[in-house]
């Protein structure tokens, strides 16, 4: 019988060696796929107004462009990177007053100057195409980063101005 003990120990020893394994490879493998599954939910990690977003108008309702907000050296830029309406789509800039008078709207820096203000971030202008008005302007990501509101404003008087919705496309 002590013989037997003996020679079914190392064999134990070995199974668990292979159990261990296993469940290494298991782990392994399961971290390897939600890498992936956590970059496809498009949930952004960081709530910024940097991303590609879809412009709806605050008195129709409807959609009337895409707007990629970048994030370079601490300001946040905005270009106008697509109009709906395609009888503007390739319209000038001609109330513009600075240097972006008589420019395409298309491809046009219609945010600029915007940096992290606290909790949300501010500090910057955005242009209104087809007036050539600019005003002061507040981004704030809402619903997770999903929406980004979008508020202007005259005379650094928040409460004089209105304020728009933008959704996320990326």
């Amino acid at each position: 019988m002590v013989l037997q003990v003996a020679r079914c120990a190392p064999e134990r020893a070995a199974w668990r060696r292979r159990r261990a394994g296993v469940a290494a490879a298991l782990a392994a493998a399961l971290l390897l796929l939600a890498v992936p599954m956590a970059e496809a939910s498009g949930t952004p990690t960081e709530l910024t107004p940097a991303g590609l977003w879809q412009t709806i108008s605050d008195t129709t309702g409807k959609p009337q462009g895409v707007v990629r907000i970048r994030e370079i050296n601490g300001e946040f830029v905005g270009v106008l990177e697509d109009i709906v309406d395609p009888s503007k789509r390739y319209s000038i800039c001609r109330s513009c007053k600075d240097e972006r008078h008589d420019q395409p709207v298309w491809g046009l820096t219609i945010i600029d100057g915007v940096h992290r203000d606290g909790a949300g971030f501010g500090g910057g202008h955005i242009l209104e195409p087809d007036t050539g008005r600019i005003y002061s302007c507040k981004l704030t990501p809402i619903d997770g980063g999903k929406r980004l509101d979008v508020h202007g404003y005259l005379l650094g008087i928040s409460l004089l101005g209105r304020s728009q919705t933008w959704v996320r496309i990326e």
